[in-house]
C-alpha cells in the first residue's frame, strides 16, 4: 500500500523548499520599494505548512518512495506549487481573484504563459520578478531540483525524477540521478546568466534582462511589458531571444554533450536533427507569406517568422507580432506548431519531436510491413533499435493527447465559446505554450473567460506539464490497489 507517512514528509520537505524561493524574491521587494507583506506572509503561510507536514510525516527510509509514491508526490507536489504561489498575487491585490491568482500562478509554473494580467507594465516590480522566477523553477522541475540539492531524496529519488523529467527518453548524462539533476541545473544556471548578461549588452534593463532570461530558459513566456517582445524593437535582442529559445528547446542530453564538444554525438540525434529541419522549413515559407501579405522587408520578415515559429514550436509564447494578421496559411501553420512541442528532456511542453519522429518512422515501416508481411523492420531511433513497449507508449501517448484536446474543446464550446477560441485555448494550454488563435491569439489573453474556463484550462496545463500520464494514473483503479 502507499506509504502516506513518507509522502507527506517529502511534501513537508518541498514546501520548505518553496519558502526559500519566497526569501529570493524579498530582495527585489526592498530595492523597488514594495511593501514586503505580499511576499513575506505568502513565506510564512507555506512555512508553517511545510513544517506541519514535516513534522507529521514519517521517516524517509530506503524503499519509502517507490514508483506509485512517486507519481503522486508529483501530483501532489504541482498541486501545492500553483496554491502557494498564488498567494504574493492576492496578498499584494495585483491579482485579487482566487481564479485568476491561481489560473496565473498554474501558468507560472507549468511555463505556459498565458495570462489574464491586462496591464503587465502597473503591476508591482517584485511581484513582476516572483512571477517571472516561478516560471524559472518550474522550467527544470522542482523535483529535479529536490533531487539535486537534497541527498537524502535519493531514497527513491529516481522515481521522483522520472515522474517529473519530461519526455519519452532514457539518455542519461550519468548513471547516479543525483549527479544527472545536479549537471541539468548547473547547465540551466549557467545558460540564465550568460543570457542576462547578452541582454544586458544589448541594452535591456537589469531587471528585464532577468526577468526575460528566466522566462525564456523555461520556455515559459511571460514578460515584463505588456506588448511582450514586441516591446524591444532591437533586432540583436530578438535574435538572442530566437536562439536562446531554440537551445532551451533542446534536449538537455544534447547540450551537455555539445558543452562537452561531442558534436558526432550531437548530430547522431536523430530528434536533433528533426527538430532543426522542422524550425527551417516552417520559418522560410511563413517568411515568404509574412513578405506578401505585411509588405515589411525581407529580414523582417525572416526575423518574425523565425521567431514567432521558433517561440512556438518550444512553447515559449514570446511574440514579436500580431500573427493573426498575417493569413490563413500562416495561422493555421503556426496552430499547428502548438502541438510540436520542443525536444524531450528539455523544458518545452508540447507533444515533443521525438514522438512524433518515433510515429512517423513507424508509419512508414508499416507500409512496408505491409507490403513484405514476412520481413523483420525494426525500428530506429539514433541508430538503435526501439523496443516495441516504447512505440506502444507513444502511440497511446499521441492518441490520449488528441482525446484530451477533443474532450477540452467541446468542454469550452459547452460553455459558450467559439469554435476557433476554444480550441486555441486548449491547444494553448495543454502544450504550455501561451498565445493561441481566436480570442485568445498574441494581442488578448484569458483575463475574460469565465472562472469555469480558468479552471479547466489550469488543469489542461498541469496536464500537459505532466506529460498526462502522470496525472491520468491517478484516475485509474490499479493504482489504488493495495498489491
Amino acid at each position: 500500500m502507499l506509504n502516506g507517512f513518507a509522502i507527506l514528509r517529502v511534501l513537508g520537505i518541498l514546501q520548505l523548499l518553496l519558502t526559500l524561493f519566497f526569501l529570493v524574491s524579498l530582495p527585489v521587494a526592498m530595492l523597488y520599494g514594495n511593501s514586503l507583506q505580499p511576499l513575506a506572509f505568502s513565506g510564512l503561510i507555506t512555512l508553517g505548512s511545510g513544517a506541519l507536514c514535516f513534522w507529521l510525516g514519517g521517516a524517509i527510509k530506503p524503499g519509502s518512495i517507490q514508483k506509485r509514491e512517486g507519481y503522486l508526490v508529483v501530483f501532489l507536489c504541482w498541486l501545492i506549487m500553483p496554491l502557494t504561489g498564488m498567494l504574493p498575487f492576492l496578498f499584494s491585490g495585483d491579482i485579487p481573484h482566487v481564479a485568476d491568482a491561481f489560473f496565473e500562478s498554474v501558468s507560472g509554473y507549468t511555463t505556459t504563459g498565458a495570462s489574464i494580467l491586462t496591464d503587465i507594465e502597473s503591476v508591482r516590480k517584485d511581484i513582476l520578478f516572483w512571477r517571472s522566477f516561478i516560471q524559472w523553477i518550474g522550467g527544470m522541475g522542482i523535483i529535479v531540483l529536490t533531487v539535486a540539492i537534497l541527498p537524502f531524496l535519493g531514497i527513491g529519488g529516481n522515481d521522483l525524477f522520472m515522474a517529473e523529467a519530461p519526455g519519452p527518453t532514457s539518455e542519461k548524462i550519468h548513471p547516479r540521478i543525483q549527479e544527472t539533476a545536479r549537471r541539468l541545473w548547473l547547465l540551466y544556471l549557467g545558460l540564465t546568466l550568460l543570457l542576462i548578461g547578452l541582454l544586458k549588452v544589448g541594452g535591456m534593463s537589469l531587471f528585464d534582462a532577468i526577468n526575460h532570461a528566466f522566462t525564456t530558459m523555461a520556455t515559459g513566456g511571460f514578460s515584463t511589458r505588456n506588448n511582450s517582445i514586441a516591446a524591444f524593437t532591437s533586432p540583436y535582442i530578438q535574435y538572442i531571444l530566437a536562439l536562446f529559445m531554440f537551445i532551451a528547446g533542446t534536449n538537455y542530453m544534447v547540450l551537455y554533450l555539445a558543452f562537452k564538444r561531442k558534436w558526432a554525438s550531437v548530430w547522431r540525434m536523430d530528434e536533433f536533427k528533426a527538430y532543426l529541419l522542422l524550425v527551417l522549413l516552417a520559418a522560410f515559407p511563413l517568411t515568404l507569406q509574412v513578405h506578401l501579405v505585411s509588405g515589411v522587408d525581407l529580414e523582417r520578415s525572416f526575423r518574425d517568422s523565425l521567431f514567432q515559429v521558433i517561440s512556438l514550436i518550444t512553447t515559449t509564447g514570446f511574440i514579436t507580432a500580431d500573427y493573426l494578421q498575417w493569413g490563413t496559411f500562416a495561422v493555421l501553420l503556426l496552430f499547428l506548431l502548438l502541438f510540436v512541442g520542443g525536444c524531450a528532456g528539455s523544458t518545452s511542453g508540447g507533444v515533443k519531436v521525438i514522438r512524433s519522429v518515433v510515429f512517423f518512422r513507424n508509419t512508414y515501416l508499416e507500409f512496408k510491413r505491409i507490403l513484405h508481411p514476412n520481413a523483420i523492420l525494426a525500428l530506429k531511433i539514433n541508430r538503435e533499435t526501439v523496443r516495441g513497449r516504447v512505440t506502444t507508449h507513444v502511440m497511446i501517448f499521441l492518441l490520449l493527447y488528441i482525446a484530451t484536446f477533443c474532450v477540452g474543446s467541446l468542454w469550452l464550446t459547452f460553455l459558450g465559446y467559439d469554435l476557433e477560441t476554444s480550441i486555441g485555448a486548449v491547444a494553448t494550454c495543454l502544450g504550455n505554450v501561451g498565445p493561441g488563435i481566436g480570442k485568445v491569439g498574441p494581442v488578448y489573453n484569458f483575463s475574460w473567460m469565465s472562472d469555469s474556463a480558468k479552471y479547466i484550462l489550469s488543469f489542461l496545463m498541469l496536464l500537459g506539464r505532466l506529460e498526462l500520464f502522470t496525472m491520468f494514473i491517478l484516475f485509474t483503479p490499479h493504482f489504488w490497489r493495495l498489491n
